[in-house]
């Protein structure tokens, strides 16, 4: 058995719980275990480092040095989400090279006990250890219900190719490890040179007109050559796509219906799990019709409800129009 310790991140508790549901579901026919660092803390996302620099690598290193001291026949740290892997594997190369960043953050460390000599620990994500260390024939060797005839756009993002400090990748463009565990899986795997590109990360809350842009670029391709779906690998990615595609559509006049979901998903369906297990039904462009073209039904119960309103927390999509877009975009 292939034992890994697990960076979760927060985005498994919340938008990307489905992403989360089935990683659970692939380890076993894997024959791998994951443990879960111990009092992990949010990694900072993407703007905690543009703010101030040594709380930031500060925040992240905390996880490294607590998952330093759970080695157990294991240095490898995995992370699904792609921000979370970015920042992580930044914390640990850049405390190496500039000798000085590593002082300070590990002063800050001491206050809480904890200290974390970089290079301890390998830093991946998990579509490497599952391609690179698991193994294609593997994942082959385990599906019992083939993916044959769903077209699917593989969309790796902009965080994880790039900047690729331990030379992991294919190409940093055109990466190729999506698209061979897909075609593992028995998929048709069409040729999106958009793999890479990007979401608009939080551009939806900073710019709308901007991360509306964007998206559809990503959708307008996939759908023009032909995909069912589109699969990912990063949670950010997943919600931009799927929770803004509407409002994409009414700010462009336009009617894409583009599921997307996250390969784990479809290697749960590959694996011969069932929907529901897997998080599937619970995204908001429903992958219902998708599906059908393998003979996969999504139970009626797994629908999406509308989101619950709250006045607390993140601010849930609405209806932008192009005159307020470009106010937004203009502040």
């Amino acid at each position: 058995m292939k034992k890994y310790i697990l960076y979760p991140g927060c985005s498994m508790e919340s938008s990307g719980r489905a992403y989360g549901e089935s990683i659970n579901s692939i380890l076993e026919p894997l024959d791998v275990e994951f443990e879960e660092i111990d009092d992990w803390n949010c990694c900072g996302a993407t703007e905690y480092l543009g703010i101030n620099l040594i709380p930031a690598y500060s925040l992240i290193a905390r996880n490294l040095a607590i998952a330093s001291k759970q080695v157990n026949g294991t240095r490898t740290v995995v992370a699904p989400c792609s921000a979370c892997y970015l920042n992580l594997a930044k914390a640990d190369y850049y405390m190496q090279e500039r000798p000085s960043l590593g002082v300070k953050v590990n002063e800050a460390l001491a206050a809480g006990g904890l200290q974390y000599k970089p290079g301890t620990l390998d830093v991946r994500h998990l579509i490497d250890v599952l391609v690179h260390d698991v193994g294609v024939d593997a994942i082959r060797k385990a599906v019992v219900r083939p993916l044959t005839g769903l077209k699917v756009a593989p969309y790796m993002g902009c965080m994880l190719p790039r900047p690729d400090y331990q030379h992991r990748w294919t190409d940093h463009e055109h990466p190729t490890e999506l698209d061979d565990l897909l075609r593992a899986l028995g998929a048709d795997v069409i040729d999106y040179p958009l793999t890479t590109e990007c979401c608009g990360g939080h551009m939806t809350q900073i710019g709308p007109e901007t991360a509306f842009e964007l998206i559809m670029r990503l959708v307008a391709d996939a759908d023009e050559r032909g995909a069912h779906l589109m699969a990912t690998v990063c949670p950010m990615c997943q919600m931009n796509i799927d929770a803004y595609q509407n409002e994409m559509n009414h700010f462009f006049g336009t009617s894409y219906h583009m599921p997307i979901v996250f390969f784990t998903q479809l290697m749960g369906l590959a694996f011969g799990r069932e929907p529901g297990e897997l998080g599937i039904g619970t995204e908001l462009v429903s992958a219902r019709n998708a599906l059908a073209n393998i003979g996969v039904e999504v139970p009626v119960e797994q629908e999406p409800s509308m989101p619950r309103k709250k006045d607390e927390g993140l601010p849930m999509p609405r209806r932008w129009t192009k005159q307020e877009a470009k106010k937004e975009a203009v502040k």
